[in-house]
Protein backbone atom coordinates (compact mmCIF):
# COMPACT_ATOMS: atom_id res chain seq x y z
CA UNK A 1 0.00 0.00 0.00
CA UNK A 2 1.33 3.13 -1.49
CA UNK A 3 0.65 6.09 1.03
CA UNK A 4 0.50 9.68 -0.24
CA UNK A 5 4.33 11.69 0.34
CA UNK A 6 2.61 14.69 2.40
CA UNK A 7 0.66 12.00 4.45
CA UNK A 8 3.74 9.88 5.28
CA UNK A 9 5.69 12.27 5.83
CA UNK A 10 3.86 14.64 8.14
CA UNK A 11 2.76 11.40 10.08
CA UNK A 12 6.01 10.59 10.84
CA UNK A 13 6.77 14.49 11.54
CA UNK A 14 4.37 14.24 14.14
CA UNK A 15 5.29 10.60 15.74
CA UNK A 16 8.75 12.01 16.16
CA UNK A 17 7.86 15.54 17.70
CA UNK A 18 5.73 13.03 20.18
CA UNK A 19 9.24 11.70 21.36
CA UNK A 20 11.36 14.74 21.33
CA UNK A 21 8.67 16.83 23.07
CA UNK A 22 9.20 13.96 25.96
CA UNK A 23 13.00 13.54 25.65
CA UNK A 24 13.11 17.28 25.67
CA UNK A 25 10.49 18.40 28.25
CA UNK A 26 8.87 15.26 30.00
CA UNK A 27 11.49 15.32 32.84
CA UNK A 28 10.31 18.22 34.19
CA UNK A 29 7.74 16.55 36.53
CA UNK A 30 10.89 14.59 38.06
CA UNK A 31 12.97 17.09 39.49
CA UNK A 32 13.98 14.99 42.04
CA UNK A 33 15.25 12.28 39.43
CA UNK A 34 18.99 12.40 39.11
CA UNK A 35 20.27 14.58 36.40
CA UNK A 36 22.52 12.08 34.71
CA UNK A 37 19.68 9.39 34.66
CA UNK A 38 17.50 12.05 33.36
CA UNK A 39 20.24 12.77 30.42
CA UNK A 40 20.40 9.22 29.59
CA UNK A 41 16.92 8.83 29.30
CA UNK A 42 16.00 12.03 27.39
CA UNK A 43 19.24 10.80 25.07
CA UNK A 44 17.14 6.93 24.88
CA UNK A 45 13.70 8.32 24.03
CA UNK A 46 15.28 10.71 21.26
CA UNK A 47 16.89 8.22 19.69
CA UNK A 48 13.20 7.14 18.56
CA UNK A 49 12.59 11.19 17.59
CA UNK A 50 15.36 10.12 14.70
CA UNK A 51 14.25 6.86 13.98
CA UNK A 52 11.39 8.76 12.40
CA UNK A 53 12.58 12.01 11.68
CA UNK A 54 15.49 11.10 9.36
CA UNK A 55 12.97 8.68 7.18
CA UNK A 56 10.12 11.74 7.14
CA UNK A 57 12.66 14.31 5.37
CA UNK A 58 13.85 11.58 3.17
CA UNK A 59 10.53 10.58 2.06
CA UNK A 60 9.22 14.08 2.04
CA UNK A 61 12.06 15.77 0.67
CA UNK A 62 11.51 16.43 -3.30
CA UNK A 63 7.83 16.44 -2.52
CA UNK A 64 8.49 19.23 -0.24
CA UNK A 65 11.49 21.40 -0.74
CA UNK A 66 13.78 21.72 2.87
CA UNK A 67 12.00 25.36 3.86
CA UNK A 68 9.34 23.44 3.87
CA UNK A 69 9.94 20.57 5.59
CA UNK A 70 11.20 23.15 8.49
CA UNK A 71 8.45 24.55 8.39
CA UNK A 72 6.23 21.54 8.67
CA UNK A 73 8.42 20.23 11.34
CA UNK A 74 8.33 23.34 13.40
CA UNK A 75 4.36 23.76 13.34
CA UNK A 76 4.00 20.11 14.40
CA UNK A 77 6.72 20.74 17.18
CA UNK A 78 5.15 23.39 18.35
CA UNK A 79 1.44 22.23 18.59
CA UNK A 80 2.64 18.83 20.17
CA UNK A 81 4.49 21.27 22.80
CA UNK A 82 0.87 23.49 23.65
CA UNK A 83 -0.88 19.83 24.07
CA UNK A 84 2.47 18.41 26.25
CA UNK A 85 2.14 21.45 28.03
CA UNK A 86 -1.24 21.37 28.98
CA UNK A 87 -1.55 17.68 28.96
CA UNK A 88 1.82 16.73 31.05
CA UNK A 89 2.79 19.77 32.68
CA UNK A 90 -0.76 21.38 33.48
CA UNK A 91 0.30 24.98 32.09
CA UNK A 92 -2.38 26.71 30.60
CA UNK A 93 -2.71 28.43 26.93
CA UNK A 94 -2.29 31.97 27.68
CA UNK A 95 -3.41 34.63 24.67
CA UNK A 96 0.16 35.80 24.44
CA UNK A 97 1.38 32.54 23.58
CA UNK A 98 -1.68 31.47 21.27
CA UNK A 99 -0.99 34.87 19.61
CA UNK A 100 2.68 33.87 18.91
CA UNK A 101 1.82 30.80 17.79
CA UNK A 102 -0.60 32.54 15.33
CA UNK A 103 2.17 34.94 14.06
CA UNK A 104 4.66 31.77 13.27
CA UNK A 105 1.53 29.97 11.63
CA UNK A 106 1.41 33.03 9.67
CA UNK A 107 4.82 32.30 8.96
CA UNK A 108 4.05 28.78 7.43
CA UNK A 109 1.24 30.27 5.61
CA UNK A 110 3.46 32.37 3.55
CA UNK A 111 6.53 29.51 2.86
CA UNK A 112 3.65 27.67 1.05
CA UNK A 113 1.68 30.32 -0.04
CA UNK A 114 2.42 30.98 -4.25
CA UNK A 115 6.18 30.01 -3.59
CA UNK A 116 6.90 29.70 -7.38
CA UNK A 117 9.30 27.08 -7.67
CA UNK A 118 9.28 23.50 -6.71
CA UNK A 119 11.39 20.64 -4.55
CA UNK A 120 13.82 19.38 -6.47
Amino acid sequence: MNLPVPFVTIGLLILSNLFMTVAWYGHLKFKAAPLLLVILVSWGIAFFEYVLQVPANRSGYGHFNAAQLKTIQEVISLSVFVLFSWAWLGEKLTWNVAAGFACICFGAFLIFHNSGSTAH
